[in-house]
């Protein structure tokens, strides 16, 4: 698997570099150069994707761009107003998140040989136009949401001329505790792959309690981004909350009702497991 990382990054350098060129030819403002560099991005890792047949190259989108977005904010875009320990606790955890979750996926990446089995399904039913449904389903749409999930860190490190405040305490908590608990999430997950049985239902650590604590801590980390943004920048609520909200609804209306669709599928008992089990937040099974 370690020398499939090789193309996964020579295709990412490819894109850092094309969204970097596009940044520097474009004068249309920070927020739409950011914007044009991300699709930009977008369109050259769907382009790797294509050739290798895999659209999974696109997986590690999700954490790398993130971070990327916010040196940007900061080190080009920065009102003399905005506080300096709010900006270094959105940036420290933005990357602590990208540098994780880039991690993890690299870490337990198949390779070349292994897709996301949530794409196949969506070339297929697209037909003649898979690869139309490809980049607009696959690429273009979590693109956009994740651009403007990311808005409230625009906020946070460049413009918000807010006073640090009791709502950066409370996202810095939130964002925190999001993090953890996606690695403590993980870690269990990936002891206890290894060693299931033919159809067996995970029920230990924090999966006791929620059947996708590794869904609850992203969408935390989402949410806490978006109390840092409402701390920085209140004004400015209407362009900061919809794209927390709509990752949210994103995971919580799609995401989880396809892997509990697939799980009733594979898994014997997993109806029941749904009835006894929260399906996000932490919470008492039921008896």
């Amino acid at each position: 698997m370690s020398k499939d990382l090789i193309p996964v990054s020579i295709a990412y350098a490819v894109t850092i570099f094309g969204a970097a060129l596009t940044l520097y030819v474009c004068q249309s403002g920070f927020l739409l150069n950011a914007l044009w560099a991300d699709l930009v991005g977008t369109v050259i890792i769907f382009a790797f994707g294509r050739y290798y047949k895999n659209s999974s190259f696109y997986d590690a989108y999700w954490s790398v761009i993130p971070p990327l977005l916010a040196v940007y904010w900061l080190v080009f875009h920065v009102s003399p107003d905005v506080d300096a320990t709010r900006q270094a606790m959105v940036l420290i955890l933005v990357w602590l998140w990208g540098i994780r979750l880039t991690a993890n996926w690299a870490t337990y990446w198949e390779g070349l040989t292994h897709e996301d089995w949530r794409y196949a399904p969506i070339r297929e039913k697209a037909g003649k136009h898979k690869a139309i449904a490809d980049f607009l389903a696959i690429h273009l749409f979590p693109t956009l949401i994740v651009f403007f999930a990311c808005l409230p860190i625009f906020a946070a490190v460049s413009v918000g001329d807010n006073a640090l405040n009791w709502l950066d305490w409370i996202a810095f908590i939130v964002v925190s505790g999001a993090i953890l608990i996606e690695t403590i999430a993980d870690l269990q997950l990936h002891a206890f792959l290894p060693i299931r049985k033919e159809g067996e239902i995970m029920q230990t650590g924090l999966w006791k309690y929620s059947r996708h604590p590794n869904y609850f801590g992203e969408m935390s980390f989402w949410i806490g981004l978006m109390l840092f943004g409402l701390a920085a920048h209140p004004e400015g609520w209407w362009w900061i909350m919809p794209g927390g909200v709509a990752m949210t609804a994103m995971f919580f209306f799609v995401s989880i009702p396809l892997i509990d669709d697939r799980s009733k599928e594979n898994r014997p008992g997993y109806d029941e497991h749904m009835k006894k089990v929260s399906a996000i937040i932490p919470w008492f099974p039921a008896e």
